[in-house]
């Protein structure tokens, strides 16, 4: 984790280390909060990209919200906390999603909630993250 950011991560010895996420995420004050909403599969015409696939959308998704960091002035790095949203009832859909958000996300592995949904807000559309940036202020 770059020593510039605002995040910092807990990683609970108490509690199984089987997972791939930290348990906690600290932002000591003063920092500047950055609240980027659901990242869609949505390319710049407004459609939703690799219709039916859901790792496809996984990278529409997360490229998307890495630009929306950056328009923000922040990054990945920066994240605090995300929510991994997938319009599916299977868990091997949404391991397929969460195997290319943990991509994206390296050695970054903020505390984060994967869950099925049973739909999403555009058509076609199988996957969205949000999360919640902090910067140094």
């Amino acid at each position: 984790m770059p020593t510039n950011s605002g995040v910092r991560l807990i990683r609970e010895s108490r509690l199984t280390q089987a997972v791939d996420y930290a348990y906690a995420a600290v932002a000591d004050a003063p920092v500047r909060s950055i609240w980027v909403a659901g990242a869609c599969p949505l390319d710049l015409d407004g459609n939703t990209v690799a219709v039916g696939d859901y790792a496809g959308q996984t990278h529409q998704v997360m490229r998307n919200l890495v630009t929306a960091l950056e328009d923000a002035g922040a990054s990945l790095t920066d994240v605090a906390k995300t929510t991994v949203y997938v319009a599916s009832s299977r868990q091997a859909d949404l391991v397929a999603a969460w195997e290319v958000y943990r991509e994206y996300m390296g050695g970054h592995d903020v505390p984060s909630t994967l869950l099925g949904v049973a739909a999403l807000g555009y058509k076609d559309q199988l996957v969205e993250v949000e999360a919640t940036a902090v910067i140094p202020g």
